[in-house]
Formats: structure tokens, C-alpha cells, sequence
């Protein structure tokens, strides 16, 4: 399971390459997506990369264009069925919050009738 920078980063990635199983970007272009309100640095999204390579998601090579770092990453199969993967996580949990509420109103509707039974 990725963590909220893994995740935030591979789901930049993923949109940067638009559909095809391979892009080459720059940490910037990926930092341009990220969230505003968290703090990202070009390590930061360097170790995630790597993390996300080390995890299966994609292939990174780092190279250098006109002075610029620059990444050449190909997504394996993990990181091209990641918008799927997302998608049924929160269908999960949107499940298990239905389930809960449920529970929540059947115990409550319980507890009346056992009320009105016993209680007068």
C-alpha cells in the first residue's frame, strides 16, 4: 500500500502520461500537479519514485535534456491499472461506511422496540 506522498506522486505520473505506458517527464512537470497544501521537494519526489520503481508500479531512468533532469519512466502493469486500483478502494470504503450506517439504525431501531417493550 502506498503512502499519501507515493500515492500523490504516482497519481501525477499517471496523468502526465495520459494513457500510454510510458512518458517522458521532468521533476517539475510532476511537481506542477502535486498538491499545493502538502511540501514537496525534488528529493521528496525522487525517493518516491524510486519507491514506487522498487514497489512494481513503473520503470524510472533519470537522464539529463539541455541541462534539465528529466525522467523516462515506463509504467508496468501495477502502475497502469492504478486509476483502477484507486476506484475500488473507494468503493470499499464507501461499502464499509453503508455498512456501518446500517448497523448504526438497526441498533437504534433495536434498542426502541426493546424500549417500548420493557420500558412502558
Amino acid at each position: 500500500m502506498l503512502n499519501r506522498y507515493e500515492n500523490d506522486v504516482m497519481r501525477a505520473v499517471y496523468c502526465l502520461c495520459d494513457g500510454t505506458d510510458g512518458c517522458l517527464i521532468s521533476p517539475l512537470d510532476i511537481m506542477s500537479i502535486l498538491p499545493a497544501g502538502r511540501r514537496y521537494s525534488m528529493q521528496r519526489v525522487d525517493d518516491a519514485l524510486n519507491a514506487l520503481k522498487t514497489d512494481g508500479y513503473l520503470d524510472i531512468i533519470s537522464s539529463e535534456r539541455k541541462g534539465e533532469k528529466m525522467y523516462v519512466i515506463s509504467l508496468k502493469e501495477s502502475g497502469l491499472a492504478f486509476k483502477r486500483q484507486q476506484r475500488q478502494r473507494r468503493q470499499d470504503l464507501l461499502y464499509k461506511i453503508f455498512l456501518a450506517l446500517i448497523g448504526a439504525v438497526a441498533t437504534f431501531v433495536f434498542g426502541l422496540i426493546l424500549k417500548a417493550i420493557f420500558g412502558g
